[in-house]
């Protein structure tokens, strides 16, 4: 799958309101570029790897690519309500660390690796140092929108269906 333009947009997703800010941003770079827009949504067992492989058990890992498959499909439904408009996109599910998997896919010097960073992170995340210090492309990093602290809470129960029904 390539675009019209040189490289690919990759963006890291994981479900929070960061990765979403940076999907969103991710497909306008795709598509203002002609580029196709990679989404990756890596994963490791709960326990590490460590442990999985002295007993490995495929069915339990199957579970979790699902969830993660599900979880990035969530992504996608939640940002545009399904593939997003005027960009031909791809969806990758990887058993990897997210740096590892993003700099992996992200290899070309032409591609452009979007992350997303908590807003107002005053250290920076094992995944920013990672992509930081391997990629080999350029890097946005897009911060999450921010939220008023006595919101904080409330919000981490809401789902994309609560805000559906504001209007109804």
């Amino acid at each position: 799958m390539s675009g019209h333009g040189t490289g690919r947009v990759v963006v890291g997703v994981s479900g929070s309101l960061a990765s979403l800010a940076a999907l969103r941003a991710g497909a306008e770079e795709a598509r203002r570029g002609g580029r196709a827009l990679i989404a990756v949504m890596a994963w490791e067992p709960p326990e590490g790897e460590g442990l999985y492989l002295r007993h490995p058990d495929p069915v339990w890992a199957r579970h979790w690519w699902n969830e993660a498959r599900a979880r990035l499909d969530r992504a996608f439904d939640e940002v545009f309500g399904g593939p997003p408009p005027g960009v031909e996109a791809e969806r990758r599910v990887i058993r990897a660390r997210p740096g590892h998997a993003l700099c992996d896919v992200a290899a070309d010097p032409d591609d452009l690796l979007v992350i997303g960073v908590r807003h107002g992170r005053r250290r920076t995340s094992r995944l920013h140092r990672h992509v930081r210090s391997h990629a080999s492309c350029a890097v946005l990093t897009v911060p999450a929108p921010p939220v008023p602290k006595g919101m904080r809470r409330a919000l981490r129960k809401v789902t994309a269906e609560d805000f559906a029904l504001v209007g109804e």
